[in-house]
């Protein structure tokens, strides 16, 4: 496959006709039984999808190419392929408002948004969203930026926990996986932190909601683990 050059709408599909020819229904059948939604999707790796990626390099008008195609894997390369820099909230918006699959949010997010300037501001806004994708992208986000914006100070992500124990009764599975991996990302990060999040969950542990309990408990076994404890 050649660089990008001066034609993205060219570049793109190539990738797309590379994506196809590696089409692997087995794999798309075993992505279904994840959770992933099998619509559009060729059943392609990710390690695979990097290797194309790496291959293609950045490019913004590239990335909205392969966004708007709407197949699985064209989107997950889309975050590997934008620019940072070019990158816009009102694309965030527009990208996450089509997300159908977790996979291509959590690729999303820890790819590429979490990079945005705007990342904090995102991930609080999403969060309080009622879209099942929408609401998962705002606490994925929380987790990606506990583990990657290493600046931050602890009072940004302190304000998150109020948000993680509002938002612990949402019984829909992708959305409270996020919230618990949310809350675990930030008692990670340090030792205060690791107070303030356990805190947070025996208070959540405390709601009369399944969900709330199952988050609680779980965030509690990792983070009084000896391994995180250390």
């Amino acid at each position: 496959m050649r660089k990008i050059g001066k034609d993205p709408s060219g570049h793109c599909e190539e990738i797309l006709a590379e994506i196809r020819s590696q089409a692997n229904p087995d794999a798309v059948t075993g992505m279904a039984r994840f959770g992933i939604n099998p619509d559009s999707t060729y059943g392609v790796s990710i390690p695979t999808l990097r290797k194309i990626a790496a291959r293609s390099g950045k490019n913004h008008e590239l990335a909205e190419a392969l966004w708007r195609s709407g197949i699985h894997e064209a989107r997950i390369l889309a975050s590997l392929a934008e620019v940072p820099d070019a990158l816009t909230a009102e694309q965030m918006d527009r990208w996450v408002g089509d997300f159908d699959s977790w996979d291509v949010c959590d690729q999303c997010c820890n790819n590429l948004f979490r990079k945005a300037p705007v990342a904090h501001a995102k991930a609080a806004e999403w969060s309080s969203r009622q879209e099942e994708f929408v609401k998962r992208s705002g606490f994925v986000m929380m987790a990606c930026l506990a583990v990657h914006d290493k600046e931050a100070a602890d009072e940004v992500f302190l304000k998150y926990l109020p948000v993680i124990a509002r938002e612990s009764i949402d019984n829909r599975n992708f959305v409270k996986k996020a919230v618990n991996w949310a809350l675990r990302q930030i008692g990670k990060r340090n030792a205060s932190l690791n107070r303030a999040a356990l805190e947070t969950a025996e208070k959540i542990k405390a709601i009369d909601s399944k969900a709330a309990r199952w988050i609680a408990s779980d965030a509690i076994r990792e983070l009084t683990s000896t391994k995180i404890r250390r």
